[in-house]
């Protein structure tokens, strides 16, 4: 078995790719480490691709994956995973800001002091600050939702992983960003963290934007409701259903009671349908049904999905084995 796989995803990094590769060589040279780098090219449209194929060429140690179009950072580690053959995992970024000279600490986190995932902090950064405030935001709101107290860059490229949790998540959709939190709903709680250097950007210009930053929050929140509720619909649609329709159901008592307290004491009083609090008590009503029918659909879903018992196991003592 290999030490170490390393996954690099990248996209149009032609210029910095030997740069890249003759920087890990190196380092796993230097170390005596049997390594494997898997570049997972996500359909470049620069020259990346014969750039992996000159370089599988020299070192017999490199692998690559070729996309047929972008499909983005995510669908290229996690088919990047899938090819791990190393009993400790790294993935770091093609664009030389992550420093290969990092990795045989974070292998020793991994080996020696029983981690199951160190995530790098690159505490000292060269972004231009459109970036570095939008993640420190984005960061302290993962702390808070993850409850992964002690990382401070949930996103950094740089992570040192066991091999058993890049097998055991999926890294689907944008959720690159959320690692640690899939490996914690998976079971693997003993997260760390490293500081690692950060290096400016030599070649090309960063690929971040606003919508980054935006779908960053909204992929979050998908990930803490299905984490939370996704084998439970009921208890969020249901509760809320029951609070919606209760409430409106205390609005339209409380309407037709003022109606009848004027009308025995001889006060004028107007008709049920002709307050608008009617209207939005009914509506609530309404509304607290459907969520409540939505949880019970949520609930047929997850009873008849073949991996509603698919559980996640550490280990087994078998008697009759021994």
């Amino acid at each position: 078995m290999l030490d170490i796989s390393i996954v690099v995803p990248l996209y149009n990094e032609a210029e910095s790719l030997p740069e890249l590769e003759a920087w890990i060589e190196r380092v796993m040279a230097a170390n005596g480490y049997k390594y494997e780098v898997i570049f997972v090219d996500d359909g470049s449209t620069d020259m990346s691709w014969e750039v992996i194929r000159s370089l599988r060429q020299k070192n017999p140690n490199v692998r690559g994956i070729s996309f047929r179009r972008n499909y983005g950072k995510s669908p290229a580690l996690n088919t990047g995973f899938s090819m791990t053959r190393g009993r400790v995992v790294i993935t770091m970024d093609a664009d030389l800001q992550d420093s290969p000279d990092e990795i045989p600490e974070l292998y020793r986190m991994i080996t020696e002091d029983g981690y199951d995932l160190v995530s790098g902090w690159k505490q000292k950064r060269y972004d231009p600050l459109s970036k570095t405030i939008p993640t420190k935001l984005f960061n302290a709101t993962a702390r808070r939702v993850s409850g992964i107290r002690n990382l401070h860059d949930f996103n950094c490229g740089l992570k040192a992983y066991r091999a058993e949790v890049v097998k055991r998540i999926e890294v689907y959709g944008d959720m690159h960003r959320y690692i640690p939190y899939l490996a914690k709903n998976a079971g693997f709680k003993r997260i760390g963290e490293k500081v690692v250097q950060h290096q400016a950007r030599k070649y090309g210009s960063t690929k971040f934007g606003l919508d980054r930053f935006v779908n960053g929050y909204l992929d979050l929140g998908t990930l803490w409701f299905t984490s939370r509720f996704g084998v439970k619909p009921m208890h969020f649609f249901g509760l809320m259903g029951s609070l919606m329709f209760l409430l409106g159901l205390i609005a339209a008592a409380a309407v037709g009671a003022i109606k009848l307290y004027r009308m025995t004491h001889g006060m004028s009083y107007a008709l049920v349908t002709d307050s608008p609090y009617f209207f939005l008590s009914l509506t609530m009503m309404i509304l607290g049904s459907q969520f409540f029918l939505a949880g019970f659909v949520g609930e047929l879903v997850a009873r008849n999905s073949p991996h509603r018992n698919d559980y996640e196991i550490a280990e087994t003592i078998n008697s009759e084995d021994e």
